[in-house]
């Protein structure tokens, strides 16, 4: 129920959006049946009087005005028909699309990237033809309502023969609206199955090629192929029934009506132009054809509009209108938060702190709720408990527009959107100068100058590696600024001395934002002020990185061996490794916050 009322919501605010072309398509469409009713009489009233030999130039000019009108009208019809459809899929695809952003990655978890795309492409287009099928449609009725008046006028008797298989045609009109309904559904749901795993694929062109599977894959994209053949056949199966019932109908409700026509000829209650006009006003009654046809049109959209109102019901995040304080430091806090995955609990009741300006790594295992932890932090997602604040103020109570301008966020396959590079970085929100700026903090400046146009190139047109994808995504993180920088794996891959040189950056002091990153090296661990060690779900330490070193579960989260830890306390030679290797990194720790003057020591 729910969602019906949003596909009748969705079509109307459509219709409202080009409300004065349908009301233009509607008009022409009922003077084009005007004409087409008037036509016949005016034929039948030329032919009674040239049979008479009576002057009927009037009637002949007549007659051709309105050939002439209906073919200026079809054009007109053509013309309104086309750009309506067109935007109103426009209307559509920005409605829908909009929403899908603004839901963010639960859209995409719930039904799929490709079968999104499918629906933003497809049943949008399908879906835009409503308005004009339902303005064409309002007005075909009145062709075959009109010509049994006239065959009344006619004559009573004519109007009776063919009411008698009124009730007919309409119980074939129902049948056909049902059966296509289904059908259609089931036919665009296939084809959004198979978009989804084609788009998948797509995405894992390489590996498949690697792993050599691509017949298998093909295989699965396309097994919901024989679903999609089933319903397309008993959709085109119902229509061609329909079509065959009604032109069987057809036929003889015309002949019965020429045929009594006819034989009031014989008794002279009708004229030969009589009996033309009613032959032609049989025909115009009987279009079923047509109604067929815009039937037909117009389930299929509202089936189409039914699946863009499955995506409009998923709730986007709101957003309240509370401000965050002019001089806050960005202090980060998750209070009991809970989030759930399905049927899995990913972080049971985390209560975390990140104090303001400074820098906490998240370390855990794969599984244990590091990404997602991100997200709440940065709202992409939002918890099924507890809550998440910055600086005092719940994330659902800031507006949209203040929430993003404090929070930047950085991640491990960053999506490079825009036009150009310089585009991709700023997103229309920092100037040249900025832009540059962040490059060059995050290393991105070298390789950007050696590309054809500089900041210029396209990014369609700019190769690129995935370290330097990632720089791309850090530079713009970097020229967004704001008082909360969220790093999801952003440094994955780097090589060693770019990680160093852009840690540097992130750990030092060219950004006053509290930092929070999600770190699988031990590297990027050791360079942070606080390490949030997750685990089942839980905050199981908070401390220093030398601190949790000592613990043997910590760093088996490195894939560090805790008997070979726990030896080097004995003075073995692998002890000895370890406890260099562990120096080492206290070392550059200590060395880092000494050249950036940010680090504890510095700060007390």
């Amino acid at each position: 129920m729910a969602m019906d009322r949003t596909t009748g919501e969705l079509l109307r605010a459509a219709t409202r959006h080009s409300g004065a072309r349908c009301v233009a398509l509607g008009l022409v469409n009922v003077t084009a049946t005007a004409a087409q009713l008037l036509l016949p009489a005016a034929l039948g009233r030329a032919l009674d009087l040239l049979l008479t030999h009576s002057p009927a130039t009037r009637w002949v000019l007549s007659c051709a005005a309105l050939a002439l009108l209906l073919t200026l009208l079809d054009a007109c019809e053509t013309v309104l028909t086309g750009t309506l459809d067109a935007r109103t899929t426009a209307f559509l695809r920005r409605r829908v699309t909009g929403h899908v952003l603004a839901v963010g990655p639960r859209a995409t978890a719930r039904f799929g990237a490709g079968d999104l795309v499918a629906r933003v492409v497809g049943s949008a287009a399908q879906a835009g033809t409503a308005p004009g099928a339902r303005a064409a449609l309002l007005a075909a009725p009145a062709g075959p309502v009109g010509a049994v008046a006239a065959l009344a006028l006619i004559d009573p008797w004519l109007a009776v023969v063919f009411l008698t298989g009124a009730p007919v045609l309409t119980l074939l009109l129902r049948s056909l609206a049902r059966g296509t309904s289904a059908c259609v559904a089931d036919y665009q749901r296939a084809q959004g199955r198979i978009a989804d795993a084609l788009t998948e694929a797509v995405a894992g062109a390489r590996t498949i090629r690697a792993a050599g599977t691509a017949d298998r894959d093909t295989a699965r994209i396309l097994r919901p192929l024989p679903e999609l053949s089933r319903a397309g056949r008993r959709m085109w199966q119902v229509q061609g029934r329909a079509a065959a019932q009604a032109t069987a109908v057809a036929p003889l409700l015309h002949l019965a009506v020429v045929a009594v026509a006819g034989l009031l000829l014989t008794r002279h209650r009708l004229s030969a132009g009589d009996v033309l006009a009613a032959s032609r006003y049989a025909v115009l009654a009987t279009g079923v054809g047509v109604l067929v046809g815009q039937l037909s049109g117009l389930v299929r959209s509202r089936t189409a509009a039914a699946r863009l109102g499955e995506v409009l019901t998923e709730p986007a995040p709101p957003y309240g209108d509370r401000r965050l304080p002019r001089e806050g430091p960005g202090r980060l806090e998750l209070r009991g938060v809970t989030a759930r995955r399905g049927d899995r609990t990913v972080l049971d009741g985390v209560d975390l702190v990140v104090p303001g300006g400074t820098t906490l790594a998240l370390v855990g295992r794969s599984g244990t709720g590091k990404s997602l932890l991100a997200a709440l932090a940065g709202r992409l997602a939002d918890p099924d408990g507890g809550e998440v604040l910055l600086d005092g103020v719940p994330l659902p109570a800031l507006p949209r527009a203040e929430l993003r301008a404090a929070i930047a966020q950085a991640f491990d396959r960053p999506a490079l959107l825009g036009t150009t590079i310089e585009d991709t970085v700023s997103l229309g929100l920092a100037s040249p100068a900025r832009v540059r700026e962040a490059a060059r903090t995050a290393c991105a400046e070298d390789f950007v100058r050696r590309l054809p146009d500089g900041y210029a190139t396209p990014c369609a047109d700019a190769p690129h590696s995935g370290g330097e994808a990632q720089r791309l995504g850090l530079a713009r993180a970097f020229a967004h600024g704001g008082r909360l920088l969220i790093l999801d794996d952003a440094l994955s891959s780097l090589d060693t001395i770019t990680e160093r040189q852009v840690t540097r950056s992130v750990f030092g002091s060219t950004t006053s934002a509290t930092r929070l990153v999600v770190a699988h090296r031990a590297s990027t661990a050791a360079r942070a002020d606080t390490v949030a060690w997750l685990d089942g779900g839980r905050v199981r330490a908070v401390g220093t990185h030398e601190q949790l070193w000592r613990t043997a579960g910590y760093r088996a989260v490195f894939g560090t061996d805790g008997e070979t830890e726990e030896a080097a306390g004995a003075g073995t030679p692998a002890g000895a490794a370890a406890n260099a290797w562990a120096d080492a990194r206290a070392e550059a720790r200590a060395e880092t916050q000494a050249e950036a003057g940010s680090g504890p020591e510095a700060r007390r």
